[in-house]
């Protein structure tokens, strides 16, 4: 194993440190439990939004810290849940009287204890509401999950979660918004390598020279089944087939188009793979409005990518295009 790291015990407390020095303007990092909040926490009259889960995925979701997206982070070990104490610290830091919309994916750990920490939350007389993303087509369950799993969808949901939010939305109006958008959203991924998690030292799973694993997890779990390699034509061809017809998407349908590299695929790789989807949906009818193409929601050094479909409207829309100001994700600004 070639990382550069110190010690595979202290990375992802490393890595805080170094998020927290780049950024500190947007955010400030807690260490014990660790936690990332908005610079200027708590917003009066705001509803706080709040993430996290395992480390490993960066930038998710550390990197959508701040203004117009989330309040703050809660980072787990490397592909591990965060504890509930580490979820209450956040809402403590971070929730007033307008309450706290708690984006969970769709992990056991995760369900967990995020709901620990909103009962103990609750006990304090915090308004903590949550909801839970499942947009990953691959699967009805998985070593990690009770049905679907939480995967790209997460991003775009913070980033509309968060505009809501930021223009004054109340929390039965932001959890509203963030079911909408629950409901709309589907997602699939591909693994032509597989990660490698520092504590283990060696690659999560094995695939041969000439395979691609179609509907990965961002941990590393199986997908659908495994395939040999294709070309571009192909692969993209087939992810989309599987995604437009789960929901389904239909000709006429506005979407938001997220092309995403699970962390070792390289832009013009990238790129390529996002010009077909486009050309593809266009085929069939389906107008991309809008688009987000690169490593938003990673699985440490994994090659691969995944397509996320957001079906818009001009709501949706409006509320993806206001401004974002977060180390990762930032427009209109």
């Amino acid at each position: 194993m070639k990382k550069i790291i110190n010690d595979p015990a202290t990375v992802v407390e490393e890595s805080l440190r170094g998020l927290a020095a780049a950024h500190a303007d947007i955010l400030r990092v807690e260490p014990d439990p660790a936690v990332v909040i908005r610079a200027d926490a708590p917003v009066a009259g705001k509803v706080a939004i709040i993430s996290g889960g395992g480390s490993g995925h960066e930038p998710l979701h550390g990197g959508f810290v701040g203004r117009g997206m989330l309040d703050a982070a809660v980072p787990g070990a490397v592909f591990t849940s965060p504890t509930p104490d580490a979820v209450q610290a956040a809402i403590t830091a971070t929730t007033g009287d307008s309450g706290a919309l708690l984006i969970v994916k769709n992990y056991t750990g995760d369900l967990l204890n995020f709901e620990t920490a909103a009962e103990l939350a609750g006990a304090e007389e915090h308004d903590v509401r949550s909801v839970v993303v499942g947009d990953d087509i691959a699967v009805k369950d998985s070593t990690y999950t009770a049905g679907r799993r939480g995967v790209g969808g997460t991003v775009l949901l913070e980033k509309i979660a968060g505009a809501a939010a930021e223009r004054g939305d109340t929390l039965d109006e932001v959890e509203a918004l963030a079911r909408k958008v629950i409901a709309n959203v589907r997602s699939i991924g591909v693994a032509l390598t597989a990660p490698t998690v520092p504590h283990a030292g060696e690659p999560s799973f094995d695939l041969g020279e000439n395979e691609i694993e179609f509907g990965i997890g961002i941990h590393g779990e199986p997908g659908r089944e495994r395939i040999p390699a294709e070309p571009a034509d192909a692969l993209v061809a087939r992810m989309l087939e599987a995604l437009i017809t789960d929901l389904p998407f239909a000709d006429g349908d506005r979407v938001l188009l997220f092309t995403n590299s699970m962390g070792g695929t390289p832009l013009v790789e990238l790129y390529l793979a996002h010009g077909i989807a486009e050309r593809l949906l266009a085929e069939r009818g389906i107008v991309v409005e809008r688009r987000l193409v690169g490593p938003y929601i990673t699985s440490l050094e994994m090659q691969g990518m995944s397509l996320t479909l957001l079906k818009l409207d001009d709501e949706l829309i409006r509320l993806w295009d206001a401004p974002v100001h977060t180390a990762a994700l930032r427009w209109g600004v």
